[in-house]
């Protein structure tokens, strides 16, 4: 019997070695021409995730699904795209991170004994096709129908400060377009400056067939890319019609995580006069329920239509869980709290390396209508290494000054970059010497709690874009004081020098291109900052 058994698992073990063997023979001699294999993918809306999908190889693999950005390739020595995350499945789709800019991604089939596919191509992320046009979030179907008053959602464009909305009793005219259509035309708006709104929809409750479409504008209202394609809306009257804010965290980046300022965004509500947003130490006892809750620990009421800046700093380690609530021009609640978000501030064992203080351009936020809660607006986003953001929107340099031992030493990082400044700029009442000695004692209580300075040179302004799109005069004397100033931060020991990027042809403005308010640079500016951090990384210590 035991010779039995003995022959028996020999027999097996040479089965399982011949098995291994022809696996191994399949995968490095390419028998099933794996490598001339190329994946192409699709990519479709479900449940308000973008689910990338593909076609199987003929053969068992793990795929590898790599997410990749693009750089601004304007600085010498970095690379066209950047890695910014890598997950394994066993499946043929992905839900692909959130994404608020354009995204690329690259599938690498694995076998057991390493990778099986060929040459892999970047797949571009549908949603920002060319040419750009929004894409829904919510789909109406018979089967999901819409209530007489939902919330349309779509997927917002990069740089579009606001949209135009069209509804029609059918197709319009021509699809990929920048203008109303001639047929079927219903009802238009441009003022929408987030990417959604509840709308009503009751004046058209009898229409046989009713769609909308969407496109973007920028501060001038030029078109921002085409209307989306047309989308049907089928409608459900005696649905129950949403009474709460929708929070608006659809288009997050990446790894999302709050300034020590915090901004809390939603889509706006109808009927709503104002909103009332409440900071809770722990979930509410009751969620969605009409009442503030006893675990607030801070609460404002704002006119905006979407967001909501905190005035406090959020420094120390805990979860925060935020909501909002809109209120009506007799002060009524309208309906119920919304959902509960929270965002948590990670305790640091060690000091951190890298924080970074200033003003809005730090905080983040550009394309007027975005704030420091779209990372995508912030340069922080593009460092390649963890970075505390502790800027402060509306700072000048006197304020960055006063705000340092309440705002910094709790963090204490071992190197704080430092661009704040750019207010001054814009106010007469501020000479450049005031602003260099604010930022001289910024610099001397950095070295007093051995913290290393980098200060960042200020980038020029466009005064005629910042009175268009904040009815603000400029100083005339702005550009000199700008020269002073960054004349005094290049005779700092630690420095990292942003000016010389920025400027038009003239080299006596801020090129129009890179912020539409002129002062607040938008994506690809903050990501021209970030990369050109990351060329300075030299300058850190460890």
């Amino acid at each position: 019997m035991r010779k039995l058994i003995a022959y028996f698992l020999s027999f097996l073990t040479i089965i399982c070695c011949f098995t291994i063997f022809c696996i191994f023979l399949t995968e490095k001699t390419d028998l099933l021409g794996l490598k001339s294999y190329r994946i192409t993918a699709s990519f479709e809306q479900v449940d308000g995730n973008t689910v990338m999908s593909w076609k199987r190889y003929p053969y068992p693999c793990l795929y590898q699904v790599e997410t990749y950005y693009k750089t601004t390739g304007l600085v010498e020595g970095e690379p066209d795209f950047i890695k910014v995350s890598s997950e394994l499945t066993v499946q043929d789709s992905y839900v692909v991170p959130p994404t608020a800019i354009p995204a690329y991604y690259k599938i690498t089939a694995y076998g057991i004994f390493g990778k099986v596919s060929g040459q892999e191509t970047l797949i571009p992320n549908a949603n920002y096709q060319e040419p750009i046009r929004p894409v829904p979030i919510f789909k109406y179907t018979s089967e999901n129908p819409a209530s007489l008053k939902p919330y349309l959602v779509w997927h917002s464009i990069p740089d579009g400060v606001m949209y135009e909305l069209e509804l029609l009793s059918g197709p319009p005219d021509e699809e990929n377009t920048t203008r109303l259509s001639t047929v079927n035309h219903l009802y238009a708006t441009s003022q929408v400056f987030t990417n959604g709104l509840q709308i009503d929809l009751t004046p058209y409750r009898e229409q046989p067939q009713l769609y909308w479409r969407v496109r973007a504008m920028n501060l001038r209202r030029e078109p921002v890319g085409v209307f989306s394609t047309a989308e049907p809306v089928c409608i459900d009257d005696k649905l129950p019609v949403p009474d709460k804010p929708l929070l608006n965290s659809f288009d997050r980046m990446p790894n999302f995580t709050q300034p020590v300022y915090p901004v809390f965004t939603w889509i706006p509500m109808l009927g709503a006069d104002r909103y009332e947003v409440e900071l809770l130490s722990a979930p509410p006892a009751v969620e969605n329920n009409t009442a503030p809750s006893d675990r607030k620990i801070w609460s404002k009421v704002v006119d905006s239509s979407f967001s909501c800046y905190d005035e406090n700093p959020r420094c120390y380690a805990r979860r925060y869980y935020w909501r909002v609530r809109a209120v009506d021009a007799s002060g009524n609640t309208i309906g119920r709290y919304s959902d509960t978000d929270s965002f948590e501030v990670e305790p640091h064992i060690t000091r951190p390396v890298l924080a970074a203080l200033g003003d809005s351009i730090t905080h983040g936020g550009g394309a007027v209508s975005f704030s420091p809660a779209n990372l995508e607006y912030s340069y922080t986003t593009y460092i390649d290494m963890p970075c505390i953001n502790i800027g402060h929107s509306g700072d000048t340099s006197a304020t960055t000054l006063a705000r340092f031992d309440s705002d910094v030493l709790p963090i204490m990082p071992r190197n704080l970059l430092i661009m704040t400044g750019s207010n001054s700029l814009r106010s007469s009442g501020i000479s450049a010497d005031m602003v260099i000695a604010d930022l001289t004692r910024i610099a001397e209580k950095c070295r007093k709690n051995d913290i290393r300075p980098i200060f960042l040179t200020l980038p020029p302004i466009n005064p005629d874009n910042i009175m268009l799109a904040f009815q603000t005069p400029t100083d005339v004397n702005w550009l000199s004081k700008m020269k002073a100033i960054n004349a005094f931060i290049r005779q700092q020991p630690y420095y990292i020098d942003l000016e010389p990027y920025f400027y038009d042809a003239s080299k006596t403005i801020l090129a129009p291109e890179w912020a539409n308010d002129g002062l607040h640079t938008d994506i690809r500016g903050k990501m021209l900052i970030g990369e050109i951090i990351n060329m300075h990384k030299d300058l850190l210590v460890q």
